[in-house]
């Protein structure tokens, strides 16, 4: 749509080009037909070096735009992103699209449904009352447990097996609220990517990207019950044991174990190679790699257990 929709739409004023916009996208990622948004200090930064045709903001903030850049000015910015969002949500199955492509020697239940547009790859086994939305692909040699749902245009690559009532692309928990309490959903527009050789137990839910993909790394596992939040990034073969979760935008580096219960606040990266004992609570980035944690509040795991010991002893 034109910016000038746009601006009708959030009821604001505007300076400039009234440019075509194809999508929504963070400052970072941003291209020139993209609007973006900003309503976080922590991301003021980006501002300076973004691509975006235009971006929502607080009137004080309109000096940090490049010339480039139209400011679409409003009072709370992160409810006009949320109120923009729904317009450029894709709809949520296309029987436009040309029918699904399904490789060889793939055994696919009669009682599955391949939406429109979908690709499933060679020797895929996908069983009774699987769902895979409009454009989502499923790579070669894959294996569907019963009741499992793949929301559109999420991506499952080579060699994955997941197990039964797992959803891969649910919408993210995202909502703005405004100054009287009322919520407006963010709508998800990004996707879910899984690389090769991951393994997903049953009943665990990867939420899809606001923008962008949520994505997990090739040879990574993860168990039964299982949360993972939007445009997460868990890295190479890590490894998420049964009720661990992540808030949104957290980002897991290579070989993360994660114990039962273990779970992680949003906006952090975690160094490569941290294992984290059953109940820690993650609460800011771990940036020294390999190290053993636990408890809530979170500490190093040997201090934890001497913790524990003095503890036992307080209360003989």
């Amino acid at each position: 749509m034109k910016l000038s929709e746009i601006s009708s739409i959030l009821e604001c004023d505007f300076q400039g080009q009234d440019l075509e916009i194809i999508g929504m996208n963070t400052l970072k990622e941003a291209k020139e037909n993209e609007v973006s948004f900003v309503s976080n200090s922590k991301y003021v930064k980006d501002l300076k070096t973004t691509k975006a045709a235009a971006v929502i903001l607080s009137e004080n903030l309109v000096s940090e735009l490049p010339s480039t850049c139209v400011a679409l000015v409003t009072k709370n910015p992160y409810w006009s992103m949320a109120i923009l969002s729904k317009y450029f949500a894709p709809p949520i199955e296309e029987t436009s699209l040309p029918a699904p492509k399904i490789g060889k020697n793939c055994t696919i239940s009669p009682k599955a449904e391949i939406a429109n547009g979908a690709v499933i790859g060679d020797n895929c086994t996908i069983l009774a009352h699987v769902y895979v939305g409009a454009e989502a692909e499923v790579g070669n040699n894959t294996i569907l447990y019963p009741s499992v749902t793949i929301y559109r245009d999420c991506k499952i690559g080579n060699d994955c097996i997941i197990h039964a009532n797992s959803v891969i692309g649910s919408d993210g928990f995202g909502f703005a609220t405004n100054n009287m309490g009322e919520h407006k959903k963010i709508y998800q527009n990004g996707n879910v990517v899984l690389e090769d050789e991951i393994e997903i137990g049953s009943n665990t839910s990867i939420d899809r990207a606001v923008f962008g993909s949520t994505l997990i790394k090739k040879g990574t596992r993860i168990d039964n019950l299982v949360q993972i939040g939007h445009n997460c990034e868990v890295g190479e073969y890590s490894i998420m044991v049964s009720q661990s979760g992540l808030a949104g935008s957290t980002k897991l580096g290579r070989n993360v174990v994660m114990g039962g219960q273990a779970a992680a606040a949003g906006h952090l990266e975690v160094a490569a190679f941290s294992t984290f004992a059953a109940r820690s609570g993650i609460t800011s980035s771990i940036k020294e790699p390999g190290k053993t944690y636990a408890g809530f509040p979170l500490m190093g795991h040997r201090q934890w257990l001497k913790l524990q010991a003095k503890l036992a002893k307080l209360i003989k």
